[in-house]
């Protein structure tokens, strides 16, 4: 990857409305599944953690440690600085309610609701069951959440309905964004890292402090989606998931992702979400540059720039995450194909059925890109001598409009294929995968576009609510969509449990044995299928963008 990226924040703001989250949602909260008769005893509100004795709260169907502090400050003369576990805390300290979320510019839609200029961020929430059976150790599940690496929070995440059904520990985490998470300069340790870095000491800090909560500490699960699901794709590939993670599950988040140009959004060139440290050093000068700063004072220039002017670029810090770093030494397609990954972690890896449809209808809401007169354009700038054959395989006729095509053909190209690779890739090196596709045609629109020319169906981040109450809200409005959410967080906390996903009344998930599968689809009906032949494979196995 080179200078060919992001430079026009609006644009990247309108297509990735992927924040998963929106507050102006107005549904109220389901009723969670009742407490299992075989509990023994009531969880303590005050527990002893390395951060201090922590007095949490009883909320809802389970217990809460809101606004943990994990690590120290890194604000001011520490803004980009690798992470340092916080100190012990004298006294009692209040978890009743979440620190602040990272800073970032909150112009995406739905990101108003974690918009911050606060730098002093390193803080986590512990959600677990309201009641403890006795001598059991919860599995723990820490959430690195999504957000195009630019917004978001971890107490977005309502975690209450996971923990208590799955009976697990759910930690949800916060991490640095954008400029302030993924900068590089020359010189500078840690570089395009920041965010990565206290994602790995959120953990470490959970693994730490499992006890404390009933959680096993020899049983941690990484899980996350879009950016988070990136990360932890990148994570597998680090030094740093040795003995630190047992299994990893990863949701639109593969670390083969790839899009051509114009296949993002409008104007962007090819990328994947990953970017050498030569070629971030040389972004992360440019961009300083705007600001004025230049050669070797640009980071103390940069230090001394007040947040709002920071903002000005935050946005120009997305798909950044580096490799050729001491947290993440290679390539990471390159590390999946060659098996440098972590030794004996499970892996849960999969896509939503239409990915790209979000983006595109975003785009679409703010300008008409996408026609009938554009679409052999946008095939010939995006595939070259092989626009021709894509076209065969997704002509306008056979969509309701050149949008829903270009949709389409994206997310097979960019999200199904490369995710189905990488986890054949895996596999291929004898790492337990389970893969999946989701698939609720009727999923909640969490992204917030007009839906009457691109339908979302299965769109990005339309998992999401089957997981997490959203900004405290349950979207989930049918009692076929609740039902599917039960299934999802039974097969997602019993494999951070066992390794091995299962659910109450749905169909046994077959580990992967091959480059076509199988894969379960999560649909209204859960079956496998053929995730090759559904978003022709075949076909992008043959071009190269």
């Amino acid at each position: 990857m080179n200078l060919r990226h992001r430079t026009n924040t609006r644009r990247i703001a309108a297509c990735l409305a992927i924040a998963g989250l929106l507050s102006a949602c107005t549904s109220k909260a389901a009723d969670s599944k009742a407490a299992d008769p075989e509990v023994s005893r009531d969880a303590p509100l005050t527990v002893q953690t390395s951060s201090g004795q922590l007095q949490g709260t009883a909320a809802g169907s389970a217990r809460q440690f809101l606004g943990v502090r994990y690590g120290q400050s890194v604000a001011g003369e520490h803004r980009w600085t690798n992470p340092v576990l916080a100190p012990q805390a004298s006294g009692v300290v209040p978890a009743t309610k979440p620190g602040p979320s990272c800073a970032q510019a909150g112009t995406a839609p739905g990101a108003e609701a974690t918009a911050s200029t606060n730098e002093d961020c390193l803080f986590l929430n512990v959600t677990t069951p309201k009641q403890l059976r006795e001598d059991e150790k919860l599995p723990v599940m820490v959430w690195w959440h999504g957000g195009g690496y630019t917004s978001g929070s971890g107490a977005a995440y309502d975690a209450q309905r996971l923990a208590n059904r799955g009976h697990v520990m759910v930690v949800t985490v916060n991490y640095r964004l954008g400029v302030f998470g993924y900068l590089s300069l020359p010189g500078l340790p840690g570089s395009g890292n920041f965010g990565l870095a206290d994602q790995i000491l959120a953990t470490t800090w959970a693994r730490q402090n499992a006890d404390a909560f009933g959680g096993d500490p020899g049983n941690i699960t990484v899980f996350g989606e879009s950016a988070g699901g990136m990360s932890a794709c990148a994570l597998l590939t680090s030094p740093a998931a040795r003995d630190l993670v047992s299994k990893v599950a990863m949701s639109s988040g593969s670390c083969k992702l790839d899009w051509p140009n114009g296949g993002l959004a409008p104007g962007l060139p090819a990328q994947t979400p990953y970017t050498s440290l030569a070629a971030g050093e040389q972004f992360g000068q440019a961009q300083a540059k705007t600001l004025s700063c230049t050669g070797a004072a640009a980071l103390n220039c940069l230090r001394g720039k007040p947040v709002a002017e920071l903002l000005k670029i935050f946005g120009n810090f997305s798909n950044v995450l580096t490799y050729g770093t001491p947290l993440l030494p290679k390539d990471l397609s390159r590390a999946l194909d060659d098996g440098d990954v972590a030794d004996g972690v499970r892996v849960l890896s999969g896509g939503n059925q239409n990915e790209q449809a979000a983006i595109v209808a975003g785009v679409q809401s703010v300008k008409p890109f996408y026609t009938a007169a554009t679409y052999p354009t946008l095939l010939k700038e995006a595939f070259g001598a092989n626009a021709s054959k894509v076209a065969a395989q997704y002509p306008l006729d056979g969509y309701p409009n050149a949008a829903s095509a270009f949709a389409q053909l994206v997310t097979d190209a960019s999200w199904a294929c490369p995710t189905l690779r990488g986890n054949a890739a895996l596999a291929g090196h004898g790492v337990a995968v389970f893969g999946y596709e989701f698939a609720d045609p009727d999923s909640p629109n969490v992204n917030g576009v007009p839906t009457k020319e691109v339908k979302q169906g299965a769109a990005h981040a339309t998992d999401v609510p089957y997981l997490f109450d959203l900004t405290g809200k349950n979207l989930l409005k049918t009692a076929a969509q609740q039902a599917l959410a039960n299934q999802m967080i039974d097969y997602w906390t019993s494999f951070a449990r066992s390794g091995t996903p299962s659910a109450t009344d749905a169909p046994g998930w077959p580990q992967l044995t091959g480059a076509d599968g199988p894969t379960l689809q999560l649909a209204p009906t859960t079956k496998p299928v053929d995730l090759a032949a559904e978003h022709h494979c075949g076909l992008w196995a043959t071009i190269d963008f």
